[in-house]
């Protein structure tokens, strides 16, 4: 009776461990999500370049679309299309002009937070002209861009002698010409337009701020952030441009937002 027992004790703790170790082997982390990098004005995807290699490094996907420079109405449709064929979740960064734009998509299926790095971060019914101008220290103006007029529209550029001090004043003079010279002209419309949507509030975000910023008033990068009850990450001492002069402090807020 007595050995009965105990194999029948024996055989339960068995069962028990066996069930453990099929639950450990079954499970599976969930996968990391892919980071989508969206562009400012007078840019490209290239200005995401140190921050997706360090990110593919670190084993995410990356996407860095190529933003038409339209609209926010636009470029929202056609940023909607690129995020309908990435699979499963998905974490927004946008730069700039790409902050307006991230709040847009921010309710995307998929969508699991949201980073700004020296960015707009609009409400609805506001205009990133309006904010832009509600601090001092933009030099983004006539004396600083020149007007490209089409039969469509009205497109603007950074002057190739204002483009370094504007945006890229703690990156290497040559670095800064070879971006400006490549730099992508946007709609003046995109400043005029009004924001039709609000990030829903629950959603976790992010603000890179930086200091040193002379397209977007650093104080006013902070307001918008802090309204926005995002998680704020300081850079001091960088330009606009901090995701190439400051890769790896972006990545790694980039990746504290994926976790």
């Amino acid at each position: 009776m007595k050995i009965r027992r105990v194999l029948a004790a024996a055989a339960s703790v068995l069962i028990t461990l066996t069930g453990a170790t099929t639950a450990v082997a079954t499970h599976k982390p969930e996968p990391k999500p892919t980071v989508v990098l969206i562009h400012g004005a007078f840019a490209d995807g290239g200005s995401w370049s140190e921050v997706t290699k360090k990110l593919q490094r670190d084993g995410y996907t990356v996407v860095a679309p190529a933003v038409p420079l339209r609209s926010i109405a636009t470029d929202t449709e056609y940023l909607t299309g690129v995020l309908a064929g990435i699979p499963g979740p998905k974490v927004l960064v946008g730069h700039s002009y790409g902050g307006a734009l991230i709040t847009q998509l921010a309710g995307t299926p998929g969508v699991k937070s949201l980073v700004y790095v020296a960015a707009f971060v609009p409400q609805k019914g506001e205009t990133i002209g309006a904010l832009n101008a509600q601090f001092p220290g933009s030099e983004i103006n006539e004396k600083t861009t020149n007007a490209i007029s089409y039969p469509g529209g009205v497109d603007l550029v950074m002057k190739p002698d204002a483009f370094r001090w504007v945006f890229a004043a703690d990156l290497p003079t040559r670095q800064a010409d070879v971006l400006g010279a490549a730099q992508r002209p946007v709609s003046a419309s995109v400043f005029t337009e009004t924001v039709p949507n609000s990030a829903p509030a629950a959603l976790p975000k992010y603000a890179v701020i930086a200091g040193k910023d002379r397209a977007i008033a650093p104080a006013g990068e902070r307001f918008m952030a802090k309204r926005a009850n995002a998680k704020i990450v300081e850079a001091p001492g960088a330009s606009h441009l901090v995701m190439l002069s400051e890769p790896s402090l972006v990545t790694r807020t980039i990746e504290q937002a994926a976790r």
